[in-house]
């Protein structure tokens, strides 16, 4: 893993989009590697949803959706980020997604899912006017993914637009600040360490691999096992984590591990042998690790 720096290096580029039906937008691309996309998208979606909105736009098209609270997850899993909300979610590919523990995911799909580009956006219109202002991304395969969209000081906080000559500039402070740290690189990151790559336990609750689903015991086996050791490590529970066998199923995001047929007993030494030592319980690691004998 690369060392986290709050300095991102400036890429530079810029490109201008004429648009069919007059104006143009404006993208200037940054570095989409997850030590840069980590705290940028962290920050939006953690700290500054009520000035986040999700969207797509094609051709005929526009798709947004807004927060009406702080997401309830903002996790990065095998690759994606997943945000979800009372009413919705979401999922990103980040990082490489190697499609479970089995690696199901060929090597080109991978590289097509992944975001290749991300850039700040401006918006203009015929008498070169800036109009709107977001973050797009795009895959491997240069599509367009999903859009972000920053405050605009020319609507009111209803969708409608304020009256002409009175925006509300204060609005563009966000945009200002992302762009300053991420584009131009004249502001740190302001994190000591990616938010999105903090480590932590989740326990599958799905029925598929462990019918009764009784997956309290370990989880209260982590939690204690991580207050014991005084790791900084979240313990969390989540849907199905792709292993379908052997349930209980444990994951440890920090070098993406699944674990099988935990009990509280492995879920102590996980914490104590793995977390805290490096050490993994390799009769318990999916899928199983070959040994010279069996090969």
């Amino acid at each position: 893993m690369s060392e986290f720096s709050r300095q991102v290096v400036p890429l530079n580029y810029r490109t201008v989009d004429p648009l069919a039906t007059g104006g143009q937008i404006e993208y200037e691309d940054f570095p989409c590697t997850i030590e840069v996309l980590g705290p940028l998208l962290y920050t939006l979606f953690q700290e500054c949803w009520q000035q986040t909105q999700i969207g797509h736009v094609v051709e005929g098209s526009v798709l947004e959706l807004e927060f009406t609270q702080a997401p309830k997850t903002c996790i990065l899993y095998d690759g994606y980020l997943t945000v979800v909300t009372a009413g919705w979610h979401l999922h990103l590919c980040l990082e490489e997604h190697q499609g479970g523990p089995l690696g199901k995911t060929p090597p080109a799909l991978r590289r097509k899912r992944q975001v290749q580009r991300a850039s700040f956006y401006r918006r203009f219109n015929d008498r070169g006017q800036a109009r709107s202002w977001g973050i797009q991304f795009w895959n491997g395969a240069g599509e367009k993914m999903m859009n972000l969209f920053l405050p605009n000081p020319f609507v009111d906080a209803d969708e409608n637009l304020l009256p002409e000559g009175t925006p509300q500039l204060d609005k563009l402070s966000l945009y200002e600040t992302l762009r300053d740290i991420y584009v131009l690189g004249t502001r740190p990151i302001p994190y000591t360490e990616n938010p999105l790559k903090r480590p932590y336990l989740s326990v599958c609750r799905s029925s598929r691999c462990y019918p009764s689903q009784d997956v309290q015991p370990i989880i209260e086996a982590l939690q204690t096992a991580v207050q014991q050791s005084g790791l900084e490590v979240a313990v969390r529970t989540s849907g199905c984590l792709e292993v379908c066998a052997a349930g209980p199923v444990v994951f440890y995001s920090g070098d993406r591990t699944w674990y099988t047929r935990v009990t509280p007993e492995i879920a102590h030494r996980i914490v104590q042998e793995h977390v805290a030592q490096g050490r993994p319980i390799q009769a318990h690691v999916y899928p199983p690790i070959k040994t010279q004998a069996s090969v």
